[in-house]
């Protein structure tokens, strides 16, 4: 099992973990809402785990630009 980290907004691969067993606390994914979960957590059928966050240069052009937070994908 994997847990794969991209940025929502341009689609960077932000990190991986190759790990056999972790906890949901270990990773801070017991601090989401369940809206939150839906949205940022996704398991494929080989068990791995996709993560969806934000990548330092996206976030830097949101604090920027907070017009483009109307936005699901941006561009850099």
């Amino acid at each position: 099992m994997a847990i794969h980290y991209h940025c929502r907004h341009c689609g960077t691969n932000l990190g991986s973990i190759e790990q056999s067993s972790i906890h949901s606390e270990t990773l801070g994914l017991h601090k989401l809402t369940e809206q939150e979960r839906q949205e940022m957590v996704a398991y494929d059928l080989s068990g791995n785990i996709h993560i969806t966050a934000i990548c330092e240069d996206c976030q830097e052009a949101l604090e920027r630009n907070p017009d483009y937070h109307q936005y699901d994908f941006l561009i850099h």
